[in-house]
């Protein structure tokens, strides 16, 4: 396969991932599309790594995968609270807690 037709698939899952982040009120839906924005990241560092020959590309995908992996841990038990909270994890209902 092409380095084209990575590029091509990564640039779709960050576009619906940046969508997603921005059209979503549900904080779960939030935290699944970044997700999907720091999974296409992936797919581009692997498809250019293997492009160059190099297996720095692969590195640097296992140390976002660890990120990502805090990020989730983190971003629900944030929800979690927040659901506890509220009864709700609609996030536009968050700013009522600006202060």
């Amino acid at each position: 396969m092409l380095l084209n037709q990575f590029l091509l698939l990564g640039a779709v899952l960050f576009s619906i991932g940046v969508y997603g982040v921005l059209a979503r009120r549900n904080g779960v839906l939030v935290l699944l599309s970044i997700e999907l924005i720091l999974n296409a990241v992936n797919i581009n560092l692997v498809a250019f790594g293997t492009y160059t020959g190099s297996i720095s590309g692969q590195v640097f995908a296992l140390f976002v995968i660890a990120i990502a992996a805090a990020e989730v841990g983190v971003g629900l038990a944030i929800v979690l609270m927040i659901y506890r909270n509220r009864q709700s994890i609609d996030l536009d209902e968050l700013s009522s807690m600006k202060g």
